[in-house]
């Protein structure tokens, strides 16, 4: 199973429900993964739930959030930009063409990551000994991943994901439809998080590889390419 490829899930959802705020994908949590993982010789695929176009957390293009680990480069880069113009639909991805599946984060993917579809991807990427990966409210996309054992996947397993006291730091306690932190403890996950908020924090089990929040993406790359070179 060497393809070397990686799959990367982004959302589509621009807003919030109940507010109006404007939210999306968070793009460093994109870029820090992306710029290292290919960095590393993986090719990269960039898949969303609707497909089409990516709208982008207005956050995350702050001038003091741009500048870290090149995302400002990247954001200046029409052809790599416009990879988010028209991302591939989750329904067209075949499982065979890949090594591992990254979920990015951004308040969006809150609202289009638990479906059946990309639910059902996740499960054969990870009952075909391929590699499960998220970053920050990206675990949501582990929620709805029903095992052909009937458990959830995150059932025992050791993760991370934005925690409750990062999300009232964030202000978005009132804004957001749920509790990473929480839905992941009900499933029987194993949940746990860094000491301080905002501090990289990266959890490991085997190949489940979660990330924390937007500091810990480029983390989650590393952590996931030497498995991967390990194989």
């Amino acid at each position: 199973m060497a393809t070397q490829k990686i799959l990367i899930i982004v959302t589509n959802v621009g807003e919030y429900e109940k507010v109006g705020y404007r939210t999306g994908l968070w793009l460093g949590e994109l870029t820090h993964f992306y710029d290292y993982v290919t960095d590393n010789g993986y090719a990269v695929d960039i898949a969303s739930p609707s497909g089409g176009y990516v709208p982008i957390d207005p956050e995350s293009l702050a001038h003091d959030v741009l500048g870290e680990l090149g995302t400002d480069k990247r954001y200046h880069d029409r052809e790599f930009m416009d990879l988010l113009g028209n991302t591939r639909k989750v329904a067209e991805v075949n499982v065979e063409d890949y090594d591992a599946i990254y979920f990015t984060g951004g308040h969006g993917v809150m609202f289009d990551f638990r479906g059946d579809e990309l639910g059902a991807l996740t499960a054969r990427f990870f009952e075909t000994d391929r590699f499960v990966s998220a970053v920050c409210h990206g675990p949501a996309g582990l929620l709805n991943v029903p095992l052909s054992t009937g458990e959830p996947l995150v059932k025992n397993k050791n993760v991370t994901g934005f925690s409750w006291p990062e999300e009232e730091a964030a202000h978005r306690a009132d804004a957001v439809p749920f509790s990473l932190q929480e839905e992941l403890t009900k499933l029987g996950a194993n949940y746990s998080r860094a000491d301080k908020p905002f501090d990289t924090y990266v959890v490991e089990d085997g190949r489940l590889i979660t990330g924390q929040n937007p500091g810990s993406a480029r983390a989650v790359a590393e952590a996931l390419v030497t498995q991967l070179k390990s194989q």
